[in-house]
């Protein structure tokens, strides 16, 4: 006959360490279950709720939590670029070996070209043998110009010609590599930063493998040390279904996420939308 309960404080905290385990088994920073728990707690704890309406209210309290995450500044490349008026407008590219930094360079070279840019691709990532040729290929399928030096030569100056060679062919964009060692490498943040200051990029994205799960967090934080970082790309998000990273990497770093990458083709890039990541969630 009671079609009335309270959630108390005690019988709450039962309930969100089944939920706490879930989100950290799914690579959720802590302090992104702690929004979650936050949201929960006020919508359910010593509050009078109907019997059969607690599991469609826990998803309600939920999905608000999810949007508060996501909830971060958007950038619409395109629109950026033209109002920015700078001609080439230079994006430097930055993250790890192995996180997908070449083919995402590619992938974001096609879906600007797709736009009707004039795009010049920049092989600054001269430490690593296959580092200029693996561009190069890529560049090949897109049908886009590369510039490129020997292996151990000066990135910053490669970069540099390149933004000289769009300016002379009247190229709209320059997308730049950069050499992807360990993060703690302080040659290599010294070498970012004289990119930086030698050549004056508009926008500088790090690319993110999705599988890394909250290390994002640290990842951001040491590249941050040598170059502002404007905005994130998360790869591999088709092969890694948990979703900690983007939810961590949303809401810690506060970085607009202006890409997902999900799959090989260079199509395979997605731009990044709150509600159909929410809906994908199963909310």
């Amino acid at each position: 006959k009671v079609t009335l309960k309270k959630i108390t404080r005690e019988k709450f905290e039962a309930l969100f360490s089944e939920i706490e385990l879930a989100l950290l088994e799914n690579n959720v920073a802590q302090e992104v279950v702690e929004r979650i728990k936050k949201q929960l707690e006020q919508d359910l704890v010593d509050i009078p709720l109907k019997r059969n309406e607690i599991s469609s209210i826990i998803k309600t309290s939920f999905k608000k939590a999810l949007e508060d995450i996501l909830n971060i500044e958007q950038i619409d490349l395109p629109k950026l670029i033209e109002k920015s008026g700078k001609t080439p407008f230079i994006i430097l590219v930055l993250g790890y070996n192995g996180v997908g930094k070449s083919l995402t360079i590619a992938k974001i070279a096609n879906f600007l070209k797709d736009k009707k840019y004039k795009v010049i691709l920049a092989a600054g990532d001269t430490f690593r043998a296959a580092g200029s040729s693996q561009l190069a290929e890529y560049a090949k399928q897109i049908e886009v110009p590369v510039i490129k030096g020997k292996l151990g030569s000066d990135s910053c100056s490669i970069i540099y010609d390149a933004v000289n060679s769009a300016k002379s062919k009247n190229f709209n964009v320059v997308l730049a590599d950069t050499a992807g060692r360990l993060h703690s490498n302080e040659n290599l943040l010294n070498e970012l930063k004289k990119i930086v200051s030698v050549n004056n990029p508009d926008l500088s994205i790090l690319v993110l493998d999705s599988m890394t799960g909250s290390d994002v967090v640290n990842q951001v934080e040491e590249f941050g040390k040598a170059v502002k970082i404007d905005a994130l790309v998360l790869t591999k998000v088709d092969a890694y279904a948990k979703g900690g990273a983007l939810l961590s990497a949303s809401y810690i770093l506060k970085k607009p996420i202006l890409f997902l990458g999900v799959g090989q083709n260079m199509s395979d890039l997605k731009e990044f939308n709150k509600e159909e990541i929410i809906k994908e969630m199963g909310f």
